[in-house]
Formats: C-alpha cells, sequence, structure tokens
C-alpha cells in the first residue's frame, strides 16, 4: 500500500525522468529495429552471393564442357581432314596410273596398227611372190624346150623362189605373233584400266564421304567456337593457338637445318619485290582486331578451294602437317632467319626438307582448321616476329 504523500508538485518533478525513460526506450526500440533490417540485409546478401558463386560455378562448367567439347571436335576435325588430304593424294594417284595406262594403250595402239601395216605388206609381196612363182612354174617347161635353157639354172631359180617365200612365211608369221602379243598386253592393259577406273570411282566416292563427314564436324567446330566466342573463350583458344605456333617456330629455330642465304638474292632484299602466294580477295590485314587483345600477325586471302598456294621465294620447307587453328599448314625457312607460313591448305604437295623456288605449288586452298569458308593464312615472320606481309608485294591485292 502506497504511504507518501501524493501532490501535484511530485508529478511535475518526475516528468523529466519519463522523458528520458521512453527516449532510452525509443532508441533500444529502433536499435532492435536496426539490428532485424541489418540481419535481413545480411541474409539477402549471402543469399545472392551463394545465387553469384552458383552462377560462375555454372559458367566454369560450361566453359569447361565447351573446352573439352572443342577439343573433342578439334581432334575430330584433325583425323578427317588428315583423311581426306591423303584420301585426294590417294584419288591423283589412282588418276596418274590411269593416265598412264591410257598412254601406253594408245602406244600400244600405234605399234599395233604399224604392224598391221608391215604385215599386209608383206602379205601383198608374199602374194605377189607365189603368182610369180607360179606363172614360172607354168612357163618354165616350155621355155626349157623351145629356148634349150640350162634345167640347173631354172632348178636354181625354183629353189630361190621357195628360200625368199619361205623366209616371207616366217617373217609373216612374226608379225602375226606380235600382233597378237600387242592385242592381248592391250586387253590386259584394258582389265587393269577397268580395275584401276572401278579404284577410282571408289575413291572418288571415299573422298566424297571424307568431305562431307570434314564439312560437317568443321560445321559443327565452327558453331561451337562462335558459341565460345560469345562466352569470351575464343580469346583463349586463339592466345592457345598463338602460344602453340610461337612454341612451333621456336622449335623449328632450334631443331631446323637453317637454309642458306641466297647471296644472289637474299630475302631481306625482296621487299616490293614478291608476288602473292595465292590469287583472291584480301579479308584481313596485318594489325587488324581479331578478338579481344588478339591482332592479326598476317593477312587472309579468301578463294576457291584448290586454289594453286605458291611458294613467295626459294626456300626449305621446315614444316609440313597439320596444327590447330591453323589446320594444313606449310612453312618456308627462306634464310636469313626469314619463313613464310601458308595455312587452312586443303592439301598439301610438298613434305619436310623439300626444297621450292618461288612460284612452285606447294599446296591447294582450303578450309582446314575450322574455317567457315576456304581461306589462305599467310605470314612472314623473322626471328620468330611477325612482318606486315603487304610492302613485301610487287602489287597492293593478291
Amino acid at each position: 500500500m502506497y504511504s507518501g504523500n501524493f501532490s501535484t508538485g511530485g508529478i511535475i518533478q518526475s516528468m523529466p525522468m519519463l522523458g528520458r525513460m521512453t527516449r532510452i526506450l525509443l532508441v533500444l526500440a529502433g536499435s532492435a529495429l536496426l539490428g532485424v533490417a541489418a540481419a535481413q540485409d545480411a541474409a539477402r546478401a549471402e543469399a545472392e552471393l551463394r545465387q553469384l558463386r552458383s552462377q560462375i560455378e555454372r559458367i566454369r562448367g560450361q566453359v569447361a564442357r565447351d573446352a573439352a567439347e572443342r577439343d573433342r571436335l578439334t581432334r575430330a576435325l584433325r583425323a578427317a581432314e588428315t583423311a581426306a588430304n591423303r584420301a585426294r593424294g590417294e584419288l591423283d594417284r589412282l588418276r596418274g596410273e590411269r593416265s598412264d595406262r591410257e598412254q601406253r594403250r594408245a602406244d600400244l595402239a600405234a605399234q599395233k596398227t604399224a604392224q598391221e601395216t608391215e604385215l599386209a605388206r608383206e602379205r601383198g609381196e608374199l602374194a605377189a611372190q607365189l603368182r610369180a612363182a607360179y606363172l614360172i612354174g607354168r612357163e618354165e617347161p616350155l621355155k626349157l624346150f623351145l629356148n634349150q635353157q640350162d634345167p640347173a639354172r631354172t632348178g636354181r631359180m625354183f629353189a630361190y623362189y621357195g628360200y625368199f617365200g619361205r623366209a616371207r612365211a616366217e617373217q609373216l608369221s612374226a608379225i602375226e605373233t606380235r600382233v597378237r602379243e600387242i592385242e592381248m598386253l592391250d586387253a590386259s592393259l584394258e582389265t587393269e584400266q577397268e580395275r584401276i577406273l572401278r579404284l577410282e570411282q571408289a575413291q572418288r566416292g571415299e573422298v566424297s564421304r571424307l568431305e562431307k563427314a570434314r564439312s560437317e564436324r568443321g560445321e559443327v567446330l565452327a558453331s561451337l567456337t562462335a558459341e565460345s566466342m560469345a562466352r569470351s573463350a575464343s580469346l583463349q583458344r586463339l592466345q592457345r593457338e598463338q602460344a602453340t605456333l610461337e612454341k612451333l617456330l621456336r622449335e623449328l629455330r632450334r631443331t631446323a637445318p637453317k637454309f642458306p642465304t641466297d647471296n644472289r638474292s637474299p630475302f631481306a632484299n625482296m621487299r616490293g619485290k614478291l608476288a602473292w602466294p595465292a590469287s583472291g580477295r584480301l579479308v584481313a590485314r596485318f594489325g587488324q582486331q581479331r578478338a579481344g587483345t588478339v591482332k592479326w600477325e598476317g593477312v587472309l586471302i579468301s578463294a576457291p578451294r584448290g586454289t594453286p598456294v605458291r611458294a613467295i621465294h626459294r626456300g626449305r620447307v621446315v614444316y609440313a602437317d597439320w596444327l590447330a587453328g591453323l589446320g594444313l599448314l606449310l612453312i618456308i625457312d627462306h634464310g636469313g632467319g626469314y619463313l613464310s607460313l601458308y595455312g587452312h591448305n586443303e592439301q598439301l604437295f610438298r613434305a619436310v626438307g623439300d626444297q621450292v623456288v618461288a612460284g612452285d605449288t606447294i599446296a591447294g586452298v582450303g578450309d582446314t582448321g575450322g574455317r567457315a569458308q576456304p581461306e589462305l593464312y599467310f605470314e612472314i615472320r623473322q626471328s620468330a616476329r611477325p612482318l606486315d606481309p603487304a610492302p613485301w608485294f610487287k602489287d597492293r591485292q593478291p
């Protein structure tokens, strides 16, 4: 039970204390509310962070899967393009063999015609000789009786006619034997030619099949490459390819025999005098932006498939094989530290160690290495440093 004095003054005196308590309670309540909001913000941030981490992991996984799939397709494309290159080479060999057989048959036909002409002539002369002998045989008894000629002389004449007749008959037999031999050899060549023609037709089918497979793999790889570029993976691929090429060039400089410099016309003096390696349309120039920070270190020439690729100067082939990003690649050492590179070829006509001169056909334009269309990639390097090829050519355009 309250026992103190109750008065208005006491209430008035206690009001400041009540205000302070109210303010404290409000501050405490506000702090509690702020704490709840901060906790909610932290929870949201943590959830966003987890989501971001998950998204990063998904992207990393997709990039890794893209890289693995691209590597698989690159290996498949390499196998397909290498097989197509071998098949085209075998088809060329069969065509050459068939052409040789055709020429051989043409030669045999000419020989047969000559032998048949000789046979007809010999037969005609033998027939004339036989007619003469027959007439002499009928006339000689009467002449002997009327002219009183020597019978021994007449007998010798009959013997001579018989000898010449037998000799001519033997010659006729030899010619007929030769004609039969030619006919038999021609029949054998015809059979062989038909066999080669069947092989050639089968090889054309094989080339067509491999070209289709190569084209399909190239399209898939090109599509995947486009998607990879959208994810910035293309930049990494180009950088890897560039590093691979530079590593290859370093290895070639270290291991390949040095090609002697031609003192009569050294490569260093050929600036502004060279012919372009292929006829076509220039679609990329040295130094142009390629992707990201990567720039073209050579030129790209668009040309019909199979367009001849020619050596720009004398030198020795130091590389002729498939390389990721450049497909079927050929590299020539011109001496003095100068190299020329020819990439994306459909077919290589020269091998490592072959010496070439300016204008020699060394390859055919293609789309190997995953190009969407037939193009030739060309570089000039000095001591591994890429040079702008344009000033080296006497014409402004290929």
